[in-house]
């Protein structure tokens, strides 16, 4: 297939890309990120004019829209180009996948459910995204859906903490990361007491997503794996694997605002459509970034 990827500069995307064409896909990536490579082209999703370009000179079967402003303190502090990116850009996106006949793979985010509790199913009416980000990403889903019923082939997918050694390093980034960057450099980490997640490994996410690519019709699913840990848990491992003492590293704290605190997907319609089972579990992933990590001079 063809494949446009668009953020492909992005965490995700720089798995994503390089997976497709292991898998024998013909993949061009767009992000703004300045850059010159084989099978790239930089471009802002807000520019029209850019966004045709890179369309219409390679006709896509399938478009993976990753391009997105994203997190909770990005989107909160940057309401109005978070709303241009994840809403009018998106809509430049789905307009121009219905023009050439590619399927949409839209990236929303977990963070659509807010504090509701309990399972989060695809089915569920109650969502109540308790930030910007994942308003914004809620927004997104409904002109994903409109146009669905204009002819747009279209899957919605909501991921649940995808995580990498390769993560881009920041304050900003996943817990992972955070924790383990910060506990190498001798800092102390706050863990947020009573969260729970689901984490999954980026090795086996853009497997699930690649199967995306052959399901026929519209669906909406969610992209995790049965790997539900505590925050404390996560911080006991990490300090564990660096021969750490708990209590002399990590702060507890309650949960901040504009944060969802427990995060358990249902998985049913992943493994219905893609029957695939999650290979790395939490230790094996940690001790992968712990080595990425540990030789680095902080």
């Amino acid at each position: 297939m063809k494949i446009l990827v668009t953020g492909s500069e992005g965490n995700i995307g720089q798995v994503l890309v390089p997976y497709l064409r292991s898998q024998g896909h013909s993949v061009r990536g767009i992000d703004v990120v300045q850059n010159f490579k084989d099978g790239y082209l930089t471009v802002d999703i807000n520019n029209g004019a850019d966004l045709i370009n890179s369309f219409y000179s390679f006709l896509p079967d399938v478009v993976f829209h990753l391009a997105a402003m994203v997190s909770r303190v990005t989107c909160e502090s940057s309401p109005c180009t978070a709303v241009k990116t994840n809403l009018y850009g998106t809509e430049n996106i789905i307009q121009l996948c219905r023009q050439v006949n590619a399927k949409l793979i839209f990236f929303s985010t977990s963070e659509v459910y807010g504090n509701i509790g309990g399972v989060l199913s695809e089915d569920r009416t109650d969502l109540q995204p308790n930030n910007f980000y994942g308003l914004s990403k809620l927004i997104g889903e409904q002109l994903v859906k409109y146009d669905v019923e204009n002819g747009l082939d279209a899957i919605i997918v909501r991921p649940f903490m995808f995580y990498h050694e390769d993560e881009t390093i920041g304050d900003h980034r996943s817990a992972m990361i955070r924790f383990v960057t910060s506990l190498l450099k001798k800092e102390r980490i706050t863990v947020h007491t009573g969260s729970l997640r689901s984490w999954m490994h980026l090795d086996d996410a853009v497997v699930v997503l690649e199967n995306l690519c052959y399901i026929s019709g519209f669906q909406l699913l969610n992209i995790g794996s049965n790997c539900v840990y505590s925050m404390e848990r996560i911080a006991r491992i990490i300090c564990e694997q660096l021969d750490l003492k708990y209590e002399d590293c990590v702060t507890e704290s309650p949960l901040p605002e504009k944060m969802t605190l427990q995060k358990i997907p249902s998985l049913e319609k992943q493994y219905e459509f893609t029957e695939y089972l999650c290979k790395i579990c939490i230790e094996e992933g940690i001790t992968r970034i712990i080595a990425k990590l540990k030789d680095k001079r902080w």
